[in-house]
């Protein structure tokens, strides 16, 4: 059985996205695991913290879960027309240090995914994840989109997905990223293992 870490992008208690996430764990096809995570208790990047005190343990403890799926499933809010600060921080310190980004993303299946109460869908913060997904030598599906606008009409008060449709296709995104995990191998690696150090992207500043 294959597992699919999902991480949702926001710390809000009734955050759509966080809601999607566990919708997409409930309608995942019998052949994968969704491993719900979080982002909350991860600080904000800060490398004097990083040389004195290394990567906080929330950082590492979300590595080794993401080091060990088979795919990675963001789900993403959209703050001004992009990537949510508090999303992008998380990854940030998730690729610290960059000798650990072959083992916690190289060549790793993601699928990208989130939920708005407005009319976007999420579409400029999940193009705006592209080159990021890339600067890490990940490995993008894009087999199926989900867009979901208008997000306070497709989850009742508790969170729960009521919108027939919007189940029907998030379980035909989640058969088909499953299945494109399935498919796909992390063996496309260089000869020594290693991603190409070049395409490392680094913190300075």
């Amino acid at each position: 059985m294959n597992t699919i870490i999902g991480i949702a992008g926001s710390l809000r208690k009734a955050s759509y996205n966080a809601a999607l996430l566990r919708a997409a764990a409930e309608l995942a096809p019998p052949s994968c695991r969704i491993d719900v995570a979080s982002i909350r208790g991860i600080p904000l990047y800060d490398g004097d913290i990083e040389a004195a005190e290394g990567v906080p343990p929330a950082v590492t403890e979300l590595k080794g879960r993401i080091a060990s799926a088979d795919g990675l499933l963001l789900v993403t809010p959209e703050y001004n027309n992009s990537i949510p600060g508090v999303f992008k921080n998380a990854i940030d310190w998730l690729s610290r240090p960059p000798d650990d980004i072959d083992q916690v993303f190289g060549n790793r299946p993601i699928g990208i995914m989130g939920a708005t109460p407005g009319m976007g869908g999420t579409r400029l913060s999940q193009t705006a994840w592209l080159p990021v997904v890339r600067a890490l030598g990940m490995s993008p599906w894009f087999g199926e989109t989900l867009f979901l606008s208008n997000a306070s009409q497709v989850f009742d008060r508790t969170g729960v997905l009521v919108d027939e449709k919007v189940k029907r296709l998030l379980a035909a995104y989640m058969n088909g990223f499953a299945a494109f995990i399935k498919s796909t191998t992390r063996s496309n690696r260089s000869p020594s293992g290693r991603r190409d150090p070049s395409s490392t992207s680094l913190h300075t500043s």
